[in-house]
């Protein structure tokens, strides 16, 4: 099963798998250590190191039909301001797919992360993918807590995963 938002746009965004190439554009992202605690990562590894950490991940969920981030292309300019995509994790020992989303610094509140989001959701419901999806937010992170609600997404439970507190927003294929 695809999870990658192939040949896929919004109106301001279009999707592609994340590339090689995409290193350099990406890198910005490591330099907000608040920001990187949300995602519980090592902020005592260099900014090359959490790079690589990433990609590597990245390109491991491609390889392993894991769902995946997707680049976001911002039409206008072409510019990757950040990726998004449909992740399988697992929580509570149960296999959940995640709408997942992550913008470079100078991209952040002006909507492209609802946008990708919405489409996000869209995709994965059109598509057949889950009944039900959900975002694991981070509890001090205001900004995609309010991109889960703005996706029509309800709060379901505050838990403990990987280490760190974290809010699990739900929603239904309606």
């Amino acid at each position: 099963m695809n999870y990658l938002l192939l040949n896929q746009e919004t109106t301001r965004l279009r999707f592609r798998p994340l590339e090689k190439e995409d290193f350099n554009a990406w890198f910005p992202f490591f330099e907000d250590k608040v920001i990187l605690t949300y995602f519980g990562i090592d902020t005592s590894l260099s900014q090359q190191q959490l790079c690589e950490n990433w990609f590597a991940k990245v390109f491991d969920r491609y390889e392993n039909n894991l769902g995946g981030m997707n680049a976001m292309i911002l039409k206008e300019t072409g510019a990757l301001i950040g990726q998004c995509g449909l992740l399988i994790q697992t929580v509570q020992d149960k296999e959940r797919l995640e709408v997942g989303y992550s913008l470079l610094p100078q991209y952040r509140g002006f909507g492209y992360g609802t946008e990708a989001a919405v489409k996000c959701k869209e995709f994965a419901f059109e598509n057949l993918l889950a009944e039900a999806l959900m975002s694991m937010v981070h509890v001090d992170n205001k900004a995609s807590e309010k991109v889960a609600l703005k996706n029509g997404m309800l709060l379901e439970s505050v838990l403990e995963y990987d280490g760190m507190m974290a809010k699990i927003y739900t929603i239904e294929k309606g």
